[in-house]
């Protein structure tokens, strides 16, 4: 999508300096701008690079101080720059995003049922009884299994997998490479000392504006549904296991796991690599930093860390006595001597 300056200051409801008439095609980082591009200042730690910066207009904050005689680029004033930016970014990805139409070379059951203002892309499989919702986006390769359904304004970008009977809401983005719905990690061990599979049943519901990261997996539940309630944002790289709930707006940072049937409450944020073991209870507005293990349940708006994981507060004191264990040990060993010493005199 191109924009001229002009409108771009419209969007901004933004004051223009400079050549309105400029094309813009993308956006980047002032030290990083080329003919074409939009820039932002907001700091003045990088001040230097807006007078030297290639892009073609920078979008500024009106409180800040510059010197107008050695810009070279378009200006576009705003009350807040970052927040103006952070605006075209969202423009621009919905741009990118508004296309319509049904590629020759995908394949739909004639019992589904499409809305209106849809995109479906090459290679896509969409299966008997699957209901797609108004303005939905669903790029190459993906596959959606039967009696599905997904609502308004989701997309589902390159490779995307989604089983039979998932319920996908409305403004969700699944990234590529995402499974929702496969099986569920269940296994029963018989007589003869071997594990016999149990059959996942169950289904995966995402709520509404939920965000799904590259190859994350979202596991069936054993029997009932899988539950990512509204606003979650998952990373990419992580395991969900069956029959696992995750409260409202709560986030979860890359490569992390979650085992089965354990509840996350809302408005936690759960850092990248930790681990969580099933059948437990998390509760609301919890905060465990990265690589913490939790095996056991954990109260509302505690904040955990360590492997096994316990309070922050406590985790830091020990460690100051973790990083002093080299001297502990120089200063027991010399006092061992000392005492051997005395001993035998």
């Amino acid at each position: 999508m191109i924009y001229s300056i002009e409108k771009i200051a419209r969007i901004l409801d933004g004051k223009l300096v400079g050549d309105g008439n400029v094309s813009i095609n993308m956006l980047s980082k002032i030290d990083e701008g080329t003919k074409g591009s939009l820039s932002f200042f907001a700091n003045k730690k990088y001040e230097e690079f807006l007078y030297t910066t290639k892009a073609s207009a920078v979008i500024i904050s009106s409180d800040i101080n510059i010197n107008y005689s050695r810009i070279s680029t378009n200006l576009i004033i705003v009350d807040d720059a970052y927040q103006g930016f952070a605006t075209m970014l969202q423009t621009f990805s919905e741009s990118r995003n508004n296309i319509e139409g049904v590629h020759k070379h995908s394949s739909i059951e004639e019992s589904a049922t499409i809305g209106k203002k849809c995109y479906v892309g090459s290679n896509v499989y969409i299966s008997e009884n699957v209901i797609i919702g108004d303005n939905v986006k669903i790029y190459p390769n993906c596959f959606i299994g039967e009696n599905t359904s997904i609502d308004d304004n989701t997309i589902l970008y390159a490779g995307v997998k989604i089983y039979d009977r998932c319920i996908i809401g409305k403004n969700c983005i699944i990234q590529s490479g995402a499974i929702i719905g496969g099986d569920g990690f269940g296994f029963a061990p018989n007589a003869e000392n071997e594990y016999t599979k149990v059959a996942q049943i169950g289904n995966v519901i995402l709520e509404d504006n939920v965000e799904i990261g590259a190859n994350t997996t979202i596991d069936r539940a054993t029997m009932g549904s899988t539950i990512i309630h509204q606003g979650v944002k998952l990373d990419n790289l992580i395991q969900i296991a069956h029959n696992v709930e995750i409260g409202k707006h709560t986030v979860i940072a890359a490569q992390s796991g979650v085992a089965g049937s354990t509840k996350i409450g809302e408005n936690c944020m759960i850092g990248g690599q930790v681990g969580i073991v099933g059948h437990i209870k998390i509760g609301n507005n919890v905060k465990i930093a990265a690589q913490s293990g939790i095996q056991s349940d954990i109260n509302e708006n505690e904040i955990v860390q360590g492997s096994p994981a316990f309070s922050i507060s406590e985790y830091k004191r020990a460690y100051v006595y973790f990083r002093q264990l080299p001297k502990l040990n120089s200063l027991v060993n010399k006092i061992e001597k000392e005492v051997k010493n005395i001993l035998n005199k």
